[in-house]
C-alpha cells in the first residue's frame, strides 16, 4: 500500500510522484488469499482510509497506480469488481435521520457511478438491493469496504440514548453485508474502536479481526527500517534517537510503527511538533478520568486481560480501554499466565505523554492556559539548574492558582491521588521521563523525574491530624529509594512533599542531594 508522500493529499495525487511510498502491497494480497470478511482498528491518522482506498484501486483494476509495486506482479488485472466504498467520514452525524441520510446518499452515488437503478425504500434492503444487482450487472461479486464505521457512534458517544440508536442503526446495515455472502468477493471494515460483536456484528459475526493479529502489525504506520528506506533524500541531520522517543512505539502485537501522519509532517517542517494529537480532542475522555477520579499515574500501571481489551460498547465503556482503543495507550508488553493472556499498557511515545498530560493538567486545575504555560517554564528552569527554591514556589504557585469554585463544584480534591496527579501531569507535561510507582528492591518511588543526568525521587504524603511533617522524606531514606540511581554519572536528589488539604497546597516541602 502508497503511502502519503510529503505535501501529497489524497490516493488519486500519489501517482504524480512515485518516488515516495512504503510498499504495504504484499500484506494485502496476503489479506486476499487468505480471506473474505475482515475488522481492523487503528488509531486516527494512521492511514486506515489510504488503505481502503488502496483496496478500492485494486479491487477496480487501477493497474497503472501499482507500477513498481509488489502487487503489480501479484495481482489479476484482467478481472474489475465493483466495489461499494462506505465511508462515515463525511460530516458529523447528529442524529438517526442523518445517519439515514448519508448512508442514503452513498448508495445512490454508487448505484449512479455504475448505472444502476435502484428501487428499494428501506435502507436495509436497498443496500441489498445494490450489492446484488451489480454482481447481476457485471458478472464478478461485488467487494464491500467500510471506512470509520464506527464514526457515528464516536461523534455522540457522550449521549447515551442516541449513541445506541444510531449503534442498532448501524447494525441494521452491517448485517446484510453477512446475508449477502453470496454475492460477496472481499470486505473490509476499518475504525478507531473495536465494539463488541455482541453488540454492533452480531449480524456479521464471520469477521476476522486483524487488529492484533502480528502478520499484519505494520499494515498501517511506518517502520524504522521503512522510513529509511523511502525517505532517504530527506533524512539529511534527522536525530532517529529523537524521532523514536517523539513518534514511534504504537505496538500491534508485532514490530512497533511510528505513527505515519507525524512522520510525514516532521519530515516536511523539521519540527518536533504534536501534530497527531492537535488533531483531535480528548474531552470525552478527560470527561471520564474526572468523574472517576482516576489517579492519572496509574495511566504508566494499566493491564488488561483479553475480555478487557476488547469489551468496548456504548453502556460498557471503561476508561483503561478508552485509552488503549484511541490510541493514548498502546501495548507494552504480554504476560501469559496460566493460560491466559494479559496486556500491560503504556503510553506510545513522548508526543501522546506530554501532549495528553498538558491537556490533564489544565482541567486538572482549572486555570488559564497561559498561567499553566508560565509556571511549566519555571518548573523546567528549576529542574534544570537545580533551583529547589524556585522548584517550591513554582509547585505552590500551581495549587494556588487553582479557583476556589473549582473546589466548591468538585469532589477531586478530598482524594490523595489528586494532589499527586497534578504534580505528576505537571511533570510529564515537560517532555521529561517521569516513572510512576518506580519500582525498587525496598518497595515502590511515588515519583521519579529525570532531566539529563539528574535524578529527582519524590514522595508524597497528604497531613491530617495525627501525621507529622517530615515523614515523606523520612521514607525515602528509609528504604533506601537512591540506591537504584547511584552512579558516577548522575546527581541524585530526594524530595518530600507533604499536602494540607485544609489548605489545598503544599503545607511542607524538603529535599537533600545524595
Amino acid at each position: 500500500m502508497k503511502k502519503l508522500p510529503i505535501g501529497i493529499q489524497t490516493f488519486s495525487e500519489l501517482i504524480k510522484d512515485q518516488h515516495y511510498y512504503v510498499d504495504k502491497t504484499p500484506l494485502i494480497a496476503e489479506l486476499v488469499a487468505t480471506g473474505k470478511y475482515y475488522f481492523f482498528a487503528r488509531p486516527r491518522r494512521f492511514g486506515k482510509s489510504l488503505l481502503i482506498s488502496t483496496l478500492k484501486s485494486a479491487f477496480s483494476g487501477e493497474q497503472a497506480l501499482f507500477n513498481g509495486l509488489y502487487l503489480q506482479d501479484h495481482w489479476d488485472w484482467s478481472v474489475h469488481y465493483p466495489v461499494i466504498h462506505i465511508s462515515f467520514g463525511r460530516g458529523v452525524v447528529d442524529s438517526v435521520e442523518s445517519l439515514n441520510q448519508i448512508f442514503q446518499a452513498i448508495l445512490d452515488e454508487t448505484a449512479d457511478h455504475y448505472g444502476i437503478a435502484l428501487k428499494q425504500q428501506h435502507l436495509a434492503n436497498r443496500f441489498s438491493e445494490l450489492i446484488q444487482s451489480l454482481h447481476t450487472k457485471f458478472g464478478q461479486p461485488v467487494v464491500v469496504l467500510v471506512d470509520e464505521y464506527d464514526k457515528p457512534i464516536l461523534d455522540n458517544i457522550d449521549k447515551d440514548v442516541l449513541a445506541i440508536e444510531i449503534r442498532e442503526g448501524l447494525r441494521n446495515i452491517y448485517s446484510v453485508i453477512k446475508d449477502s455472502d453470496a454475492h460477496i468477493k472481499f470486505s473490509l471494515l476499518t475504525g478507531v474502536s473495536k465494539f463488541s460483536k455482541v453488540s454492533l456484528f452480531s449480524g456479521l459475526n464471520n469477521l476476522k479481526d486483524i487488529s492484533l493479529d502480528s502478520r499484519y502489525a505494520t499494515l498501517c504506520g511506518y517502520t524504522q527500517a521503512e522510513i529509511k528506506a523511502v525517505f532517504t533524500e530527506r533524512l539529511a541531520g534527522v536525530d532517529f534517537n529523537q524521532l523514536a522517543q517523539w513518534y514511534n512505539g504504537y505496538n500491534f502485537l508485532g514490530e512497533k510503527v511510528y505513527n505515519p501522519f507525524d512522520v510525514l509532517l516532521y519530515l516536511d517542517q523539521r519540527i518536533f511538533k504534536n501534530y497527531w494529537f492537535e488533531t483531535g480532542s480528548p474531552s470525552f475522555l478527560i470527561k471520564h478520568i474526572r468523574e472517576k477520579q482516576y489517579l492519572i499515574p496509574d495511566f504508566e500501571k494499566v493491564v488488561l486481560d483479553e475480555a478487557m481489551l476488547a469489551s468496548f460498547d456504548v453502556n460498557d465503556i471503561t476508561l483503561e480501554n478508552l485509552l488503549y482503543q484511541t490510541g493514548y495507550l498502546t501495548i507494552d508488553h504480554v504476560e501469559e499466565l496460566g493460560g491466559e493472556r494479559f496486556y500491560h499498557l503504556a503510553y506510545p511515545n513522548r508526543e501522546v505523554k506530554a501532549s495528553l498530560n498538558s491537556y490533564l493538567l489544565r482541567d486538572l486545575t482549572q486555570t488559564a492556559a497561559s498561567t499553566v504555560s508560565n509556571n511549566q517554564i519555571q518548573l523546567y528552569k528549576a529542574l534544570s539548574q537545580p533551583d529547589f527554591a524556585k522548584l517550591k514556589q513554582s509547585l505552590l504557585a500551581l495549587f494556588a492558582a487553582i479557583p476556589n469554585d473549582w473546589y466548591r463544584k468538585n469532589q477531586l480534591a478530598h482524594y490523595e491521588g489528586y494532589y499527586a496527579s497534578i504534580i505528576y501531569s505537571a511533570f510529564a507535561a515537560l517532555g521529561l521521563k517521569v516513572i510512576a510507582e518506580d519500582v525498587t528492591n525496598q518497595g515502590r518511588i511515588d515519583l521519579t523525574v529525570m532531566l539529563d543526568n539528574k535524578i529527582f525521587i519524590i514522595e508524597f504524603k497528604v497531613l491530617d491530624d495525627t501525621k507529622k511533617q517530615g515523614v515523606a522524606l523520612a521514607q525515602i531514606k528509609a528504604k533506601n529509594y537512591s540506591q537504584k540511581y547511584l552512579g558516577a554519572e548522575n546527581s541524585v536528589y530526594l524530595i518530600g512533599i507533604e499536602f494540607d488539604k485544609a489548605q489545598r497546597n503544599i503545607e511542607f516541602f524538603e529535599w537533600e542531594q545524595v
